[in-house]
């Protein structure tokens, strides 16, 4: 089981430096994140929305050690949210937040990470767009849901993300289905513990299938966040028995992997959202996508060898 070492990896300093410094490692990066600034990364959003395609966009950077850097990670959004208003996209381009970016595991950091996403959810309303809270491990989440909870009242939009390897998932998808909410389904990237997840890889496509059904049949947005085949098969199925049209959910799926499933989705109609990642601190964004699937890092040791 290679993703858990992966995992550690990712909060290596060591590693952090090793990685850091191979030649190989930048264009292999590039792969998954096409951007380290704004001016970078606009082109980008560009490029995709010509194509027909949607964009979730995610500053990357979760290290947060006192309370100015999480200033700063708010003041990075809202430099975004600036530089998409003149192109007029709305919804096409929304924002992902991880809410460790915004303080949260600081002292007082329910209250401070509030209070710094706040300012970017009302900034990318005021552009038609809106925001997601992405979930991280598990002992965040009741953070996250009362956040989320508490930015719908003025903002009804703003969408959270669920993980099915998480037993506590299947009634979290059931409140959130019945209040109307925006939900990301994912299948989980932490490392969790038995007492609190699934470990086998069959017993969370199961869950996920369930959780789906919930959120295809509630009245909320499901968004299906899956590169798996066999999972979006059966969410486009579910939609049909559900009675949804295309424009009542949505498939998302990670920029570099998987780019012709993207363009084949949105030329047969679905609303196909690509999370796509910018940012200078891009290490531990790069080793989860690593973890997440073997081809990933696969396609990294080639590259090395390769090039090494």
């Amino acid at each position: 089981m290679l993703g858990p070492v992966i995992l550690a990896a990712s909060r290596s300093d060591r590693m952090r430096r090793l990685v850091s410094a191979a030649p190989v490692t930048k264009p292999v990066v590039d792969r998954f994140i096409p951007g380290e600034t704004v001016d970078e990364i606009v082109p980008i959003i560009r490029d995709l929305t010509d194509q027909g395609l949607e964009l979730t966009m995610d500053v990357v950077g979760e290290d947060i050690t006192n309370p100015a850097q999480a200033e700063a990670a708010r003041d990075a959004y809202l430099e975004l949210i600036d530089r998409l208003k003149p192109l007029e996209l709305g919804t096409r381009a929304e924002m992902s937040v991880k809410l460790s970016m915004f303080g949260q595991a600081l002292d007082g950091g329910h209250e401070l990470a509030l209070r710094n996403v706040r300012p970017v959810v009302e900034a990318a309303a005021e552009i038609g767009t809106t925001v997601t809270l992405d979930a991280e491990d598990h002992t965040t989440l009741d953070s996250m849901f009362a956040i989320h909870e508490e930015l719908r009242k003025d903002v009804p939009q703003t969408g959270c993300v669920i993980q099915a390897y998480l037993f506590r998932t299947e009634a979290d998808a059931r409140r959130l289905a019945d209040s109307g909410s925006r939900v990301r389904l994912v299948k989980g990237a932490y490392k969790e513990p038995a007492e609190v997840a699934y470990q086998q890889r069959h017993e969370i496509d199961k869950a996920y299938v369930r959780i789906l059904r919930t959120l295809m049949e509630g009245e909320g947005y499901p968004m299906i966040g899956s590169h798996d085949p066999r999972l979006i098969s059966i969410a486009q199925e579910l939609a049909r028995t559900a009675g949804r049209k295309l424009d009542e959910y949505e498939f998302q799926m990670l920029y570099g992997i998987r780019g012709d499933e993207h363009l084949r989705l949105a030329a047969e109609g679905h609303r196909m959202r690509v999370y796509t990642a910018y940012g200078t601190d891009w290490y531990g964004y790069f080793m989860r996508r690593l973890a997440e699937k073997p081809a990933n890092l696969r396609f990294f040791a080639r590259s090395m060898v390769s090039k090494g």
